[in-house]
């Protein structure tokens, strides 16, 4: 399928999907006193979990989220709900409207509609799913949330029967570490994180920098270097061109030389931090730019016209040894209509609708039926971004930045509170 094909609209000068997507705001609130998960449930649960702390998931660590007597999985074999406004919570700008116009096609028999909604961080959507006012079926969480999300019982757990899809899922995710037996979530799409550059304004190659890392560093460069503003992929990105692949470490030794470095790099480059990536590179207000892999796919739609993208690259480590990571769906338990959330999770992890949403949000989705490797011949990703392609063997080599402890947490939002005031 090529991108004609897809006749996807033009983009818009928004907010890009990840935008925000781990602000300082989002991260405090998961992990300060106040927390998502101490504000919910009965006293003795809180008090169980004060004393044992929050699970934390990981590669090495996986867990397998309990399903509660007072929270299970729906019926098997039920019929959509009928006249039913199915209610969506998503990033802005991550899901094409077309994809979502045929769902309600295909269920028109019943007279579904669908209501999207969205947030800028996890933080505001979290705070308003807590709040108890709200009625959203779906949600599109990022996996370092999900464990608070299910020991606070605000999702509803899946019932299999209904997601027959997820037999297209790359096998990494059909027994994820962060959900196994995917009990509460399905993928949505997978990145990397990189960097971009322009080779029309860099004259050397960064991709065969001994250290393609040290780029940021490079004062000829100031004043044309952008870092993005999350604080977990900025200072992985200075862990990785240490050679440290803990992107969670909670030693204060490597999170204070991260501090330094990054307090070195804003005197050197006096970098832009910023999630405008895809937007600012094209446009040459920056000509380096951490990047995430799918805004870099996008970014070619916002090259100013007359000029071709095809000055644009994307540098992730070939070997995979670099920061990856995915964001999921998830039913809600709040929503008044389980079982249509159940069938447009299904939906979306159709090979032909997931493909068309990719063409449009640039994000790929983690399904066998995709070769990554012809997405380059299919147009969906441009030759000179052909290192943007994320594949499953990535989710091996590659690294993850989990959710932390708040006592490590702490320690990551001092550093970067440093190293933002004097960018």
């Amino acid at each position: 399928m090529t991108r004609d094909h897809l006749d996807p609209p033009a983009r818009p000068r928004g907010i890009s999907r990840r935008a925000f997507l781990r602000g300082s705001g989002a991260a405090l609130a998961l992990t300060a006193g106040g927390s998502l998960l101490e504000a919910c449930g009965g006293g003795s649960r809180r008090a169980q979990l004060s004393k044992a702390g929050p699970l934390l998931a990981s590669p090495g660590h996986p867990v397998k989220w309990p399903i509660y007597p007072d929270n299970q999985p729906i019926a098997a074999g039920l019929a959509p709900e009928r006249n039913a406004t199915l209610k969506l919570y998503n990033w802005s700008d991550y899901i094409y409207k077309k994809v979502v116009q045929d769902f309600e096609k295909k269920y028109k028999q019943y007279g579904v509609k669908v209501q999207i909604s969205t947030f800028n961080n996890m933080d505001e959507a979290l705070a308003k799913i807590r709040g108890g006012k709200v009625d959203f079926d779906l949600l599109v969480p990022t996996y370092d949330v999900l464990g608070k999300l299910v020991q606070g019982k605000y999702l509803r757990p899946l019932n299999h029967s209904y997601i027959t899809n997820i037999g297209q899922v790359w096998p990494v995710f059909q027994n994820p570490f962060y959900d196994q037996g995917w009990q509460y979530s399905v993928p949505y799409t997978v990145y990397t994180t990189g960097i971009a550059w322009r080779v029309d304004k860099v004259s050397q190659d960064v991709a065969k920098l001994p250290n393609p890392y040290d780029v940021f560093w490079d004062p000829r460069l100031e004043g044309k270097i952008e870092i993005l503003d999350d604080y977990r992929e900025a200072m992985s990105m200075v862990l990785l061109r240490n050679g440290i692949t803990d992107l969670n470490t909670g030693d204060p030794a490597k999170i204070n030389m991260v501090r330094d470095q990054l307090v070195d790099l804003a005197k050197k480059v006096q970098p832009v931090v910023s999630t405008n990536d895809y937007v600012d590179l094209p446009e040459a207000k920056v000509w380096v730019t951490q990047s995430w892999s799918g805004d870099m796919v996008n970014a070619q739609y916002y090259m100013p016209k007359g000029q071709s993208a095809d000055v644009m690259r994307y540098w992730f480590p070939a070997d995979g040894r670099g920061a990856v990571g995915s964001d999921l769906l998830a039913i809600l338990r709040s929503g008044k209509n389980p079982v249509l959330a159940h069938l447009f999770l299904n939906w979306m992890l159709d090979s032909d609708v997931a493909i068309e949403n990719m063409g449009w949000n640039g994000y790929q989705p983690p399904l066998n039926t995709i070769n990554p490797k012809e997405l380059v011949s299919q147009e969906l990703i441009p030759q000179n971004l052909a290192s943007a392609t994320v594949l499953p063997q990535y989710f091996d080599s590659g690294f993850r930045q989990l959710e932390l402890s708040p006592s490590v947490d702490s320690l990551w939002h001092d550093a970067w509170q440093r190293f933002k005031a004097g960018a």
